[in-house]
C-alpha cells in the first residue's frame, strides 16, 4: 500500500499549482518531505493527474539502455529523465546509470531486484548420512547420555560419603 493516498498527493499538488502555496508549506501540511512534493507536482504537470498515479514497475534492460543514453546525449538530470520516460521515481534512473558506469551496459540486462538467495549455489550441500551411520550416531549420543548420567550420580554418591566421613550432615529439608 502507498504511503500516501492518490487524493492526499493531488490536495498537495493543488495547493501548489492552483493555490500558489508553497511545496514546502502543502509538504509539512501532509507531513512529508518538500522534495516529495516537488515530485509531485512534476509529474502533474507533465502528466496530469494519471502521473500521481504511476506505479514502480518492472522495465528490460534495452529501455533501461536507452534511456541512459538519451540522458547523456540530451544533457538532462534525473528528474527530467524520470519525467520524460514517466518514470516514478528518479533515483531508479540514478541507480540504472550508476550500473551502467559501474558494470557495464550489459549489467542492466539483469534483475537484480529483492533479497538474495540465502542458499547459495557455490555452498557444498550437507551431505544425507546413510542409515547405518545415522543409527551408530544415534546409539553412541545415547551411549554417551548414559555415561554422563552414570557419572553425575557417582560424584553425587563420593561427595555424600566425604560429607559423611568428615561428620558434617548435609542440611535437613525440614525446617
Amino acid at each position: 500500500m502507498a504511503k500516501y493516498s492518490y487524493e492526499e498527493k493531488l490536495e498537495a499538488v493543488l495547493r501548489v499549482v492552483d493555490d500558489g502555496m508553497g511545496c514546502g508549506t502543502s509538504a509539512k501540511i501532509l507531513g512529508t518531505a518538500k522534495v516529495v512534493v516537488q515530485r509531485w507536482v512534476r509529474r502533474y504537470r507533465q502528466f496530469g493527474a494519471e502521473g500521481l498515479l504511476m506505479k514502480k514497475g518492472s522495465y528490460p534492460g534495452a529501455f533501461k539502455i536507452s534511456v541512459i543514453e538519451y540522458m547523456h546525449a540530451n544533457h538532462l538530470s534525473l528528474y527530467e529523465t524520470a519525467i520524460k520516460f514517466a518514470i516514478p521515481n528518479d533515483t531508479t534512473v540514478g541507480r540504472w546509470e550508476r550500473v551502467y558506469y559501474e558494470e557495464g551496459p550489459q549489467a542492466l540486462h539483469r534483475d537484480n531486484r529483492g533479497r538474495k538467495s540465502r542458499m547459495s549455489s557455490d555452498k557444498p550441500r550437507k551431505k544425507k548420512l546413510d542409515k547405518k551411520t545415522e543409527e551408530d550416531l544415534i546409539a553412541e549420543v545415547q551411549r554417551l547420555r548414559m555415561e554422563n548420567e552414570y557419572l553425575k550420580k557417582l560424584q553425587a554418591l563420593v561427595q555424600e560419603r566425604i560429607t559423611r566421613e568428615n561428620g558434617k550432615e548435609p542440611p535437613s529439608s525440614t525446617n
